[in-house]
């Protein structure tokens, strides 16, 4: 079904267009290249929160509040001629021509919009999961033979994909280098030569907070692309209004808050997204990590709740942190003070949503880990020892033996990851009262077992 806009912004569904365009009045989608991925938001953006209300509502084709689920693998023409005009790309989704979801699918497009208005960019373009946004994007930027320079310290995934898959597969290769340390950074891009940056901005797991301004710049004064995984911190962060070039996410995460959907985005500009859509070299076309148009939807619903579930994570997490760390326990979190970017996060934060919602105890080794992530789970329920994060209750891991696993021992050491270090996912159930009561319970039981003193 076409889309019409009220002159509130508001879309509503109405009939099939013809490709000659005369069938009823001009009040459809411009069609241009970016219109497809347009968020309909004004030229100034200030917070998430209202860039997301600020965006297009698309209601149901019978006038329903929520928008219809267009589950179609493929999609009729009104004249035998369209077909033609649409693989030759004369006509397209931003005047709602479809050919096939692989290609386009109007409830994945909305999501999209969705995510552009989230990280404040001109498109975005939604995906399987996580890695397909990060592999998609990195081949599209990069070919045979190229460089790029990233951070060591990244998902495990992240890294392996970048240190063994693309070396291997793509004759890509990748310098690692301490996001912290510029001049080190500085030297790893070669102009010319490197074409991407890549980094996480609140890295996984050491929660180490990337200068995005800084790094932007250096890398654009070298010719690189930034982009940037923003998976911890959606609304706490917006690395394109920071200087990166691209964001990408696992939806599967904060975004998504329930633990039962595997997706991913990849946010920029609309002609690098268009360009990964090209039907010969664009990289998510060719691939097809195609995101189904039900999941989509269901994003698409969770979305607007994402600023109020973010301050609660985040205010939860910054009070454990807080108590953990007067229990004597070596206890890493951004918004603490003594956290060696502590500052820097304030000065680059979105205001009034917090310094992120994970935290991390250093028990120093895995056995200590192991022991009192067992009080936690099986002796007062704190949490659930379990990988992922943003769900709606804790979750804890022990990074060294499990997502960050892909890493040896050595590249765990320059990464900051000690063997004991425990990664937790803050969740939201059950008063903060009672959360701490079942925290402190088995932090006893693991002093009294003799294991931890302080």
């Amino acid at each position: 079904m076409a889309e019409t806009k009220n002159q509130q912004g508001f879309v509503f569904s109405g009939k099939k267009r013809s490709s000659t365009g005369q069938d009823g009045d001009d009040d459809f989608i411009v069609a241009n290249k970016k219109s497809m991925f347009s968020t309909g938001l004004p030229s100034m953006w200030e917070d998430p929160a209202a860039a997301l209300a600020s965006a297009r509502h698309e209601f149901g084709e019978h006038g329903g509040v929520n928008m219809s689920i267009e589950a179609s693998a493929t999609f009729t023409v009104m004249e035998p001629e369209t077909m033609r005009r649409m693989f030759a790309g004369e006509l397209g989704p931003d005047r709602d021509f479809f050919i096939y979801s692989r290609h386009f699918n109007p409830t994945v497009l909305n999501l999209g919009r969705q995510m552009a208005a989230l990280e404040g960019t001109e498109a975005a373009y939604c995906t399987a999961s996580g890695m397909s946004a990060i592999s998609s994007v990195l081949l599209q930027l990069c070919s045979s033979g190229g460089h790029m320079v990233a951070s060591r310290t990244l998902y495990g995934g992240t890294h392996a994909l970048l240190t063994h898959f693309l070396p291997r597969a793509c004759n890509i290769t990748t310098t690692f280098v301490d996001i912290n340390d510029h001049e080190m950074v500085k030297n790893a891009l070669v102009e010319g030569q490197t074409k991407v940056l890549y980094f996480e901005s609140m890295s996984n797991p050491t929660l180490t907070v990337a200068n995005i301004p800084e790094l932007s710049r250096i890398a654009h004064d070298k010719g690189a692309t930034v982009v940037v995984d923003n998976t911890f911190s959606p609304m706490v962060l917006s690395p394109a209004r920071l200087g990166a070039d691209v964001v990408v996410h696992s939806i599967s995460k904060f975004i998504s808050g329930g633990a039962d959907i595997i997706a991913g985005a990849v946010c920029g500009p609309a002609n690098l997204v268009n360009s990964m859509m090209d039907l010969q070299h664009g990289a998510l076309m060719l691939l097809g990590p195609t995101m189904n148009a039900k999941v989509a939807f269901e994003l698409s619903e969770r979305i607007p709740h994402l600023g109020l579930r973010m301050k609660e994570h985040c205010h939860r997490a910054m009070v454990y942190a807080t108590k953990i760390k007067k229990l004597g326990l070596n206890v890493i979190y951004p918004g603490l003070e003594d956290h060696p970017q502590h500052e820097l996060l304030k000065s680059m934060a979105n205001k009034e949503y917090g310094f992120g919602g994970l935290l991390c105890i250093d028990m120093e080794t895995e056995e200590r880990a192991n022991r009192l992530m067992n009080h936690l789970q099986n002796c007062t329920q704190f949490g659930f020892m379990a990988v992922s994060l943003g769900y709606y209750e804790t979750l804890m891991s022990c990074s060294g033996s499990s997502t960050s696993s892909e890493l040896n021992d050595e590249e765990q050491a320059l990464a900051g990851i000690s063997p004991g270090l425990v990664r937790i996912s803050v969740g939201f159930v059950g008063t903060l009262a009672q959360k701490w009561s079942q925290f402190e319970k088995a932090f006893s039981r693991l002093q009294d077992s003799g294991l931890y003193k302080n």
